[in-house]
């Protein structure tokens, strides 16, 4: 079936020596890998790989056979250039450990509009604008939305947040935040991105990561920590 949709970039990878295999988060169709034949063997290698770097919003025009293997791209185009993202160093590292972010968490064949029209919101103000400290970590507690597991906020008076749960109870178990951790992720849960990005302390800001992460792995299986987040805490220190 042929198919021309918008797809977010979630990860690349080097098969043999000239092909990659790109997975890609589309509208139509939800997760979707892709083999890209010979993208290193051509004279025009290099404007190739810009289509295909982490959460690169591209329109595509692609066969999509549906047997569980490899599609193929017909057609492949920039949907709208970023004009930071990529050659600003904090956005850059911020936008690789979203993508391994994702990669661990976006599972489903099947179309889910709402996160991807999230996604690419959230991303084009990612690259319109600077004061984006807590920009991660608000993205990563929206996307909670749409994999089904965002915190029950019906109780968030009471002074700890149960993990496995999700929800904010009065007594202290083995898979609750701390009372500290408790605050700073109601604070979170308040913020948006056009809020105040010096929120929090660069300290508290990790904190809050770590608590996400922890988060995440409860929540989906085989969620696996991001082999770049120690490259985010080095540039955002």
């Amino acid at each position: 079936m042929l198919v021309k949709t918008k797809a977010i970039v979630i990860s690349s990878l080097k098969f043999q020596e000239k092909s990659l295999i790109v997975k890609c988060f589309t509208l139509s169709n939800g997760l979707k890998s892709y083999f890209v034949r010979d993208a290193f063997s051509s004279r025009k290698a290099s404007q190739k790989m810009v289509y295909f770097q982490p959460l690169t919003i591209i329109e595509i025009e692609a066969v999509h056979k549906n047997k569980g293997t490899l599609e193929n791209f017909k057609e492949v185009k920039i949907s709208a250039p970023f004009h930071s993202i990529h050659s600003d160093i904090f956005k850059s590292t911020m936008v690789l450990f979203l993508s391994e972010i994702l990669h661990h968490s976006i599972h489903e064949e099947e179309k889910n509009e709402s996160l991807f029209t999230f996604l690419e919101t959230a991303l084009h103000w990612l690259d319109e604008h600077d004061e984006i400290s807590n920009f991660h970590l608000i993205l990563m507690l929206e996307t909670t939305k749409y994999l089904g597991f965002y915190p029950d906020t019906s109780d968030m008076d009471m002074p700890f947040f149960e993990m496995t749960e999700g929800v904010f109870t009065p007594f202290h178990a083995i898979s609750s935040l701390s009372e500290h951790e408790t605050m700073l992720f109601k604070k979170l849960i308040h913020l948006k991105f056009d809020n105040d990005q010096k929120i929090f302390h660069v300290i508290e800001r990790q904190l809050l990561l770590k608590v996400l992460i922890d988060y995440y792995s409860f929540h989906l299986d085989g969620f696996k920590r991001p082999k770049s987040l120690e490259v985010l805490k080095e540039v955002f220190s």
